[in-house]
């Protein structure tokens, strides 16, 4: 992806510490943790699935996507619902974030590529970084974060 192709405005939020943002345009709302069903056979990372105004939206937990630890839920914990292409279909899924902090407007020329050392998540997760006061804002490339089995887990689950 060039970085003329990267979306402009970022919603961050922190997760296990760190600070993630995800481009606007695939964020369709931001809810407040609620009940979430476990649904059986679904991957590790898939916590359940939550009724979105009459329509199963599965959770993803990118705690235990990213660190393989579960995300603990606090009183600031949110669930971000996001609509993600994933090849010939598209995805709507909520994942669970420690709590969602502000939009950002990012210039293509304050991203940095993804390092490809020390980063407690996949590079090919991450589109880049962009530096945010004293720190980075890891920016997440969503459509990568879930991989082609798990769209097709996605998929086989129920739309109520």
């Amino acid at each position: 992806m060039s970085s003329a192709d990267l979306p402009r405005q970022f919603l961050t939020f922190q997760l296990g510490g760190d600070m993630y943002a995800v481009g606007t345009g695939c964020v369709r709302e931001i809810i407040e943790y609620g009940a979430v069903t476990s649904v059986p056979m679904l991957p590790p990372s898939i916590r359940g699935v939550i009724n979105l105004r009459g329509a199963a939206v599965p959770v993803m937990d990118l705690g235990v996507r990213f660190h393989g630890q579960p995300t603990e839920v606090t009183r600031r914990s949110c669930i971000v619902v996001l609509e993600v292409q994933g090849g010939q279909r598209t995805q709507v899924l909520g994942v669970v974030v420690d709590a969602v902090s502000e939009v950002l407007e990012i210039g293509a020329d304050a991203i940095e590529p993804a390092p490809d050392f020390g980063a407690r998540v996949r590079t090919d997760f991450i589109l880049g970084m962009a530096k945010q006061g004293d720190g980075f804002v890891i920016l997440l490339n969503i459509e990568r974060v879930l991989g082609e089995d798990d769209y097709q887990q996605l998929a086989a689950i129920p739309a109520a």
